[in-house]
């Protein structure tokens, strides 16, 4: 006998679960221009000699041409928390398969129910020129044979549209493990086809910020050692003196406008953890093609900071031939502690006076750094943020990683949907206006010491919680399979918008007002109420009174 139940899109549904114990979803209401997502479980008892039911799927409804399905498939978690730093609103902490990867499913192909197992599909109903308003129902049944197991949901589309997104969201754009993983020289026309597929499904992601490499990025490398160069700007030094070619950046900024990007983040241009030292700096020189700075370089040599001037002056024009700079942003070092204050001030100074009027900004936890006046828009992380808070930082951003595994919001595997989807609710009533995640795609292990496989590797060899070092997996054909964690979250960020409308009608105070009614007691980044009844009972709310 087949089983079906419409869930909602932040269940999930563990392979060893009984569909008895999942609480169905009959109706939902949606914006006319926005992406809902739903799930269908199912499973299959009592089938005679065979480990699976093949069955047809029928799907019956006058939203037909705007859904599209997805297979839920578990991926191998090795690490699903931290051992001894986690709460206890995870659904599971034990190694396991987890659901979170999503093949996308031509609806005319037979469904495998496999015996005695809980899957899922996810389905998405969307139209980005807008869903004639009005209530429409879903039927969606699976045929096995003469055995029929049907489920519905009435969907209500509502006039109203969700506004464009205003926070500046970027998750790190890691091309050079694009190039590991499918084997492609870096840069080559392959390599540039791969970077647009995945370009499209950060923005698909609500990515609108992108990390651009100006030099090899900082980032998550052991001290020492180098990740692959993935240097934008080409440069040549002859006797002393540096030139520069912006070819491949042009071609990158091109690219990402064109898939819809919005804003560059320009990569750091000092190590990480204090500024310490130099990025990897590749040039053309009297030897041949070599690097010329790096982790023997003092970031306060002479040799270095003249360097860095003439490229950050160069770099600035270039932006501005390209009409950008305004849509840029820059880095000197990320994360950086008290202890490191003397660096990151000499390394700040070494540039400042170049990118005057321009944003600078860090990721930074400690409220006492930032009142030195060192980082002039500070990134703390979400666990971290309440002294910028009530000192009214402006025009504040917050930042996860894998470090914010209590208490929080996230978006780690083992963690409920609706755990990442409360986060929209916690930016909009905070007013933040930026939020970093350190990994759309970050297939390394801790450091980048070697390479792993993100399909059978999902915690970056015991490096981090799965889901914290990656939004999507790798297709074979160069794209970008979406994860259900990503799903979860950029239904957070439309949460965000759609509250965000809802305050140009009745201002902010009714709109955080009912927030904090729903949530029980005043929403904060630290209290993510459980289950799925806030995020999906204030949605409801909220477009009740936007369909007035």
């Amino acid at each position: 006998m087949i089983k079906t139940k419409i869930l909602p899109s932040t269940a999930k549904c563990f392979l060893d679960e009984n569909i008895d114990g999942k609480e169905a979803l009959s109706e939902i209401s949606m914006l006319k221009n926005e992406r809902l997502s739903f799930q269908l479980a199912y499973t299959a008892d009592n089938i005679d000699c065979s480990p699976k039911a093949s069955c047809e799927l029928r799907i019956e409804s006058a939203l037909s041409p705007y859904i599209k399905a997805s297979v839920i498939e578990s991926v191998p978690v090795t690490m699903p928390a931290y051992p001894h730093y986690h709460d206890d609103n995870y659904l599971r902490t034990e190694p396991g398969l987890y659901p979170d990867l999503l093949i996308p499913f031509d609806t005319s192909l037979p469904v495998n129910v496999p015996y005695n197992q809980l899957r899922a599909m996810l389905f998405t109903v969307e139209n980005e020129d807008g869903l004639e308003p009005g209530v429409y129902i879903i039927k969606i049944s699976l045929v096995c044979g003469g055995s029929v197991s049907e489920a519905e949901l009435k969907v209500t589309v509502i006039g109203a549209a969700l506004p464009e997104q205003t926070l500046m969201h970027t998750q790190w754009f890691h091309n050079d493990c694009l190039a590991t993983h499918y084997n492609v020289g870096i840069f080559s026309e392959r390599h540039w086809e791969i970077i647009g597929n995945y370009m499209e499904a950060a923005v698909n992601c609500g990515v609108n910020m992108i990390l651009t490499p100006v030099l090899t990025p900082p980032l998550d490398t052991g001290v020492g050692r180098y990740r692959p160069t993935v240097q934008l700007v080409d440069i040549e030094r002859r006797e002393g003196r540096y030139s520069f070619g912006y070819d491949k950046l042009d071609r990158y900024v091109r690219l990402a406008l064109e898939k819809g990007i919005k804003f560059f983040e320009i990569s750091h241009l000092f190590t990480q953890w204090g500024a310490a030292h130099a990025p990897k700096v590749m040039a053309e020189t009297e030897n041949g093609f070599e690097r010329i700075f790096g982790w023997e370089t003092d970031a306060g040599s002479d040799e270095y900071r003249f360097f860095i001037r003439e490229f950050v002056s160069g770099l600035v024009a270039h932006l501005k031939t390209l009409g950008i700079d305004r849509q840029c942003a820059f880095h000197i070092s990320d994360e950086p502690g008290i202890s490191s204050l003397e660096s990151y001030l000499r390394a700040k100074s070494t540039v400042a006076d170049l990118l005057e009027g321009y944003k600078i900004f860090d990721a930074l936890s400690d409220y006492a750094f930032y009142e030195t006046g060192a980082v002039d828009c500070p990134i703390p992380a979400s666990n971290a943020i309440g002294p910028f808070l009530e000192h009214k930082v402006p025009n504040l951003w917050t930042y996860y990683c894998c470090g914010q595994s209590r208490d929080v919001s996230n978006r780690f595997l083992a963690m409920p949907g609706s755990r990442t989807r409360v986060l929209g609710s916690q930016l909009y009533k905070f007013d933040i206006r930026g939020f970093l995640q350190w990994g759309f795609n970050f297939w390394y292990s801790q450091f980048s010491l070697h390479p792993v496989n993100p399909l059978t590797d999902t915690c970056g060899d015991y490096f981090s919680p799965a889901g914290d070092a990656m939004s999507v997996y790798p297709a074979s054909d160069g794209s970008a399979y979406y994860s259900l964690h990503a799903v979860h979250f950029y239904e957070a960020l439309q949460d965000q918008r759609a509250l965000a409308l809802l305050e140009s009608r009745l201002g902010r105070d009714r709109v955080v007002g009912l927030i904090d009614d729903e949530a029980g007691e005043p929403l904060t980044f630290s209290l993510c109420p459980r289950g799925d009844g806030f995020v999906l009972g204030l949605r409801e709310k909220v477009n009740a009174l936007l369909a007035e």
